[in-house]
């Protein structure tokens, strides 16, 4: 039974890269058009405030593990933190990236020097991609300090949290500063939605890079679930009607 799962899996990732490339080559003929998601439309105006008066811009990438599940949250606030940070590339200090997994850490302090090496503008700084705790709470502790001390004018929270996101909320709220927050945990998204000036929802944590503008991957991979979701869809009423029929 293993096996025929695996082979599924297997085979859904095959078909949703073929209609990934497929899309690649379609979107260069046509223009993408997408629902507005006013959380990133604001994103793009504190990103370009921050550079504008010369604060910092502040990234928390959660504590998902690369080895696990909840990865998918935390690469997709890597790929946005990439875009991020060659929007703010023209100001006068890159972005500040704290996470509470090693890998996580490693992999935002390769980002920012693929960042600051692409615009030759901004020097770059080991520092400036942090691991600040190993545990749900110690992270929190370690990210608030940053929020508060470091001259951050906005904040995108985008990973796997659980509800140590309320203490990161609490002190943004607290500074009066630009908050945007997702997460795929189901308790952070509840905390989020009731404390973050700007949450995200449900998969448009995903739908971000294609937002801003990060690459015509984002665009085609934003098409592509939206086509598995409507096939899910499909495929759940054609097995309730079945079921109605006495078929199955």
């Amino acid at each position: 039974m293993s096996i025929w799962l695996g082979l599924a899996g297997f085979g859904i990732v095959f078909f949703s890269a073929a209609m990934m490339l497929g899309l690649l080559v379609l979107r260069r003929k046509a223009p993408s058009v997408f629902r507005d998601i006013p959380a990133l439309t604001r994103l793009r105006k504190a990103v370009g405030l921050v550079v504008e008066d010369g604060s910092r811009l502040h990234v928390s990438l959660g504590r998902g593990a690369l080895t696990a599940p909840q990865s998918a949250s935390a690469l997709a606030g890597l790929a946005l933190l990439r875009r991020l940070a060659d929007l703010t590339s023209a100001g006068d200090q890159p972005p500040i990236v704290t996470s509470g997994e090693a890998t996580l850490a490693i992999l935002s302090q390769d980002t920012l020097q693929a960042a600051a090496k692409f615009s030759q503008q901004v020097a770059f700084d080991p520092t400036a991609g942090r691991l600040t705790g190993l545990t749900p709470f110690s992270y929190a502790a370690g990210a608030i300090p940053v929020i508060r001390d470091e001259n951050v004018s906005a904040n995108l929270l985008m990973g796997n949290f659980g509800v140590e996101v309320a203490l990161l909320t609490d002190a943004v709220e607290r500074e009066n500063t630009f908050v945007l927050a997702g997460s795929d945990n189901l308790t952070a998204q509840a905390v989020i939605y009731a404390s973050a000036q700007e949450p995200l929802i449900g998969e448009e944590i995903y739908a971000a890079g294609a937002y801003v503008e990060s690459g015509p991957l984002h665009t085609a991979s934003l098409t592509v679930q939206d086509i598995l979701r409507w096939m899910i869809i499909a495929v759940i009423l054609v097995g309730a009607l079945l079921t109605l029929a006495g078929v199955l």
